[in-house]
């Protein structure tokens, strides 16, 4: 079952040279809304403090890139003041050509990618040719797999190339989120084991769990446990998988030990010393963690309380394009501004509006595809000022990852380069499948 290839080299990005040209040292007013603005600096500390949490918590690192798609934003969550990592997520097959394509590999930045979805019969040739393209560096990808026929996929075509050679995998574990993945407990999991081990196609890396629950943590104690309950499954899908391996004639091949992969942004938040010394059965593996939305954050994640407001280094600016006196609830006013669906997502969380307005007593409570309308958070004093049209606001919205996607570059400023009011680089992201 063949598709076309990756079209990484037709899918022509903006000019990163021709945008600084246009837009360095630009004031932040004077950008075209709606414009995604960056906090470098922030970026980067929140980067530094998730190397650091994996230390901690005794852990490897693996960074995923799929919430800001730049090679710029890659390198600061792996090279950081705390420490340097190598190892990556992709949640696609162009996101894994950019990484190529930046240099990053060849200048050995990244060194293993794991792209992280359960492999389809008609991507293998791409990631093949991705394969070696890796290789030539010294790099190495890995694959994610769920389903036995995912194997049997892999096998037929290793069988038609001229020197076969066996893919690295994760199997993906379902903790019970239902999202992806294969239960531990299952027959399904041993199943899937013994296709695995009994291929001369694939190694068996370790397990991959994702609780993707967790991002309706409102404490550290409960993303504590949803980090817990992670390490639980992987490390007794590897104590299964190792039962299995002992039952074998032949020796498999496998990484030893296993890794076990476990993470999302709130309990990777959660990783610490405190929270490994709760970890009380013996794991069957090496623990490693990956996160991604953490570099830059939202609103959702505000919401666990794991994180401060402060840390948030993303936000939207958009402009008042017209105001309605009394219009709202209970007479309040109301303002819409040039920056809708697109611009944010219609991604909410549990405060139930799609954004917050920095500084100001506005939430973006209802949205269309090219305009928001901004209601107030707090009543109507009799002194406060309205908004007047041509307003600039700062709007944190719920959803990093979906808010990014939208835009062709991000503004970049720098709190320590004239107090970040105007743009030190320009962020151009990769875009498409």
């Amino acid at each position: 079952m063949l598709q076309s290839k990756t079209s990484v080299h037709l899918l022509e990005r903006p000019s990163k040279d021709a945008l600084l040209s246009a837009f360095s040292g630009k004031p932040l007013d004077a950008l075209r809304t709606p414009a995604l603005v960056v906090d470098r600096k922030l970026f980067a500390q929140n980067c530094a403090n998730m190397h650091r949490k994996a230390k901690e918590w005794g852990a490897q690192f693996r960074a995923h890139l799929k919430t800001h798609k730049t090679a710029e934003g890659a390198t600061l969550q792996l090279v950081s003041d705390e420490d340097r990592t190598h190892a990556v997520i992709v949640s696609t097959l162009m996101e894994a050509w950019e990484v190529v394509r930046a240099g990053l590999v060849a200048n050995s930045t990244v060194k293993d990618i794991l792209y992280g979805l359960p492999v389809a019969p008609n991507k293998i040739e791409d990631l093949s040719a991705l394969r070696r393209e890796v290789d030539k560096y010294g790099g190495i990808v890995r694959l994610l797999v769920d389903h036995p026929d995912q194997v049997k996929f892999l096998e037929e075509f290793e069988a038609k190339q001229g020197a076969p050679t066996w893919w690295s995998v994760f199997v993906k574990i379902n903790g019970g989120q239902n999202r992806a993945g294969v239960s531990p407990a299952s027959k399904e999991f041993i199943f899937l084991i013994k296709a695995i081990l009994k291929s001369p196609a694939t190694s068996l890396h370790g397990f991959y769990g994702h609780a993707g629950n967790a991002y309706g943590s409102t404490s550290l104690p409960e993303a504590s446990r949803y980090l817990s309950g992670e390490v639980e499954s992987v490390n007794a899908a590897a104590k299964n998988a190792l039962e299995i391996i002992s039952q074998l004639d032949v020796e498999p091949s496998v990484t030893n030990p296993f890794v076990l992969s476990v993470g999302s942004t709130p309990t990777a938040h959660a990783a610490s010393a405190e929270t490994r010394n709760t970890l009380s059965q013996v794991l069957n593996g090496v623990l490693e963690l990956h996160a991604g939305n953490y570099p830059m954050l939202d609103l959702q994640q505000q919401h666990t309380t794991l994180i401060d407001h402060a840390c948030i280094s993303q936000r939207v600016r958009a402009t008042v394009i017209s105001y309605y006196s009394g219009r709202g609830v209970g007479g309040t006013d109301e303002a819409m501004i040039d920056a809708g669906g697109i611009a944010f997502s219609k991604d909410t969380g549990p405060s139930g509006v799609f954004g917050e307005v920095i500084g100001r007593p506005w939430i973006l409570s209802r949205i269309s595809q090219e305009h928001g309308i901004l209601t107030r958070s707090t009543p109507t004093s009799a002194n406060e000022e309205s908004l007047k049209l041509g307003t600039i606001v700062d709007i944190i919205g719920q959803h990093a990852c979906m808010i990014a996607a939208a835009y062709p570059w991000y503004y970049v400023v720098d709190p320590d380069v004239d107090d970040g009011k105007t743009v030190v680089d320009i962020w151009v992201p990769w875009k498409g499948w």
